[in-house]
């Protein structure tokens, strides 16, 4: 008896509370990672000419990393805020990738919680959550396992602006230091992950190249040709990369029946 009731401890589902508070376990590390890059965004955004209120807003109702630091050198470049709302679109435009890999999981849930759980879908959040979700064991709560990582992360971002913006008004030309290198090292380990097939190297490669190019193109505009270009790399490889596996298919079918008929 104490064995049975051990075992449907075991198998019953974790709760809410347990499931959040795994989501902000898991995200620790990058949360941690991403403390520097909030810091150097409120430290930067005075520089640019963006004012405090503006930099909290952004951090609030943005909360996009990578977009907010584009954003912060359009602005600081005088463009239109057409153009900075078409470039940020471009950089967030993987983020349709993520919701085609947490679609199957999530359009079981409400409008609410997708709406929500779309708003916090930062890179680091997907990292953590995907691996969650595609987890086998039959728990209803996973949803709560993402709000947490997202919650954290969102915390944890607006928490670092406001202590880069008070670093700014207290440090004279800080904006000076070269922090904004940084930035590009973390672009760079969030990318070296990623290049495990031929596609995604292409992608970088054709992306990396294409932005050295048309770097003087005014608006940062090199910036926006670059994403396209890389993007349209990596489906064209990825496409003729399928359509030759298609095709050799049926030959190595043929080639086993040959040896083995009843196969």
């Amino acid at each position: 008896m104490k064995e049975q009731a051990t075992l449907t401890n075991t198998m019953a589902p974790n709760s809410r509370k347990t499931e959040f508070f795994k989501g902000v376990r898991d995200t620790l590390p990058l949360a941690i990672g991403a403390v520097p890059f909030g810091i150097i965004f409120g430290t930067l955004s005075g520089s640019a000419g963006l004012p405090a209120a503006a930099a909290i807003g952004m951090s609030v109702f943005v909360f996009a990393g990578a977009s907010q630091f584009i954003a912060l050198g359009l602005v600081a470049a005088g463009t239109t805020w057409p153009m900075i709302v078409l470039t940020t679109f471009i950089v967030n435009f993987r983020h349709l990738l993520y919701t085609a890999t947490l679609l199957p999981h999530l359009q079981r849930l409400s409008g609410r919680w997708q709406a929500l759980l779309a708003f916090g879908l930062t890179d680091e959040t997907f990292a953590v959550a995907v691996g969650r979700w595609q987890s086998t064991d039959a728990s209803p709560h996973k949803k709560w396992y993402q709000l947490g990582s997202m919650l954290f992360m969102y915390t944890n971002w607006n928490l670092c602006t406001l202590a880069g913006l008070t670093a700014g008004r207290l440090l004279a030309d800080i904006g000076g230091w070269g922090l904004d290198f940084a930035m590009i090292a973390a672009f760079i380990g969030m990318v070296l992950p990623y290049l495990k097939d031929r596609p995604n190297i292409c992608a970088v490669v054709a992306a990396g190249i294409s932005a050295l190019l048309f770097h003087g193109l005014p608006h940062k505009l090199g910036l926006i040709a670059a994403t396209l270009i890389g993007i349209g790399t990596g489906v064209m490889v990825e496409t003729l990369a399928k359509r030759d596996t298609g095709a050799t298919a049926p030959t190595a079918g043929a080639e086993r029946r040959e040896i083995d008929p009843w196969i």
